[in-house]
């Protein structure tokens, strides 16, 4: 098998493994197909199976955009959003590529910058220091105003949440409030300008900045994972950009909708279409 820039699948394969084995930095950007390769599925069986009491009332399509659903009341809301947030926080265990990869990682000088929301890389056992979740995670509550900077754990009243729903509603004594204003909370996912980014936010985006400094005249392998075009700036144009600045950075993409770059990095990335599950398997 051959990807758009002609090469077989066997030497990506070998090239890719030597880079990652020589490097002396590695930054790890994951997006959406990540989790979904994984397993996190917004889609097919895992939704029908989870949310169907929401489905059949609501008549939603799947999780992302049920995501966006209109509910009349935070009752309403708040039932979805327990199920949503208990499925795929913290009823999902650490999934079996999200280990395979961080075996390759942990050997390494590595970082992760990541739009994932579900926590993967904390229950694989990645540092805190060494991976920014730059758009929130499902395992926190903010106030929906963002009247102040803190986050709240809500592992506790999500399961309390679950238990008490009926009908697709939560009782009204359960629906969060903000201890500071008293107005409605939200889940901590930049969605608009309210998005609450607290102290380890401003933390892990330091870290995140100083590792790309030191990537200066380094060695370095951008190792980009399921990154699409919903927020592009975010990983896939600045990780094409600084390989373009660094004569020695290689880009390796794995994207199974859009594996190609940007012309001026034709030979500084490696592109994978095919499944990547059986690509970072095949690395090792």
């Amino acid at each position: 098998m051959q990807s758009g820039m002609g090469e077989l699948y066997s030497d990506r394969i070998k090239r890719t493994g030597t880079a990652i084995k020589t490097a002396e930095k590695l930054v790890i950007g994951a997006g959406a197909g990540l989790s979904a390769a994984a397993g996190i599925d917004y889609n097919g069986r895992r939704f029908t199976e989870n949310l169907r009491p929401f489905i059949e009332k609501y008549g939603m399509k799947n999780l992302y955009t049920s995501s966006f659903y209109p509910f009349r009341t935070q009752e309403e809301k708040w039932a979805y959003w327990a199920r949503h947030i208990s499925l795929n926080r913290f009823e999902t265990p650490v999934t079996e590529l999200y280990l395979k990869l961080m075996e390759l990682a942990f050997s390494k000088d590595y970082f992760i910058i990541t739009t994932n929301v579900e926590g993967q890389f904390a229950k694989a056992g990645v540092e805190k220091s060494r991976f920014f979740e730059v758009q929130g995670n499902y395992g926190w509550f903010q106030c929906a105003n963002a009247c102040h900077d803190k986050l709240y754990d809500n592992e506790r009243i999500v399961e309390q949440m679950l238990s008490e729903t009926r009908d697709c509603r939560i009782p009204s004594s359960m629906v969060p409030k903000c201890p500071v204003c008293g107005g409605d909370m939200e889940v901590n996912l930049r969605k608009d300008n309210h998005f609450v980014q607290d102290s380890n936010w401003h933390k892990a985006q330091d870290n995140y900045r100083k590792f790309i400094i030191a990537t200066a005249g380094k060695s370095t392998v951008f190792l980009e994972l399921g990154v699409g075009f919903n927020t592009p700036g975010i990983i896939r144009f600045p990780f094409e950009t600084m390989v373009n600045d660094n004569p020695d950075a290689l880009l390796i993409r794995l994207n199974r909708d859009n594996p190609d770059g940007m012309p001026e990095n034709h030979g500084s990335t490696i592109s994978f279409a095919e499944d990547m599950t059986t690509v970072i398997n095949d690395i090792h």
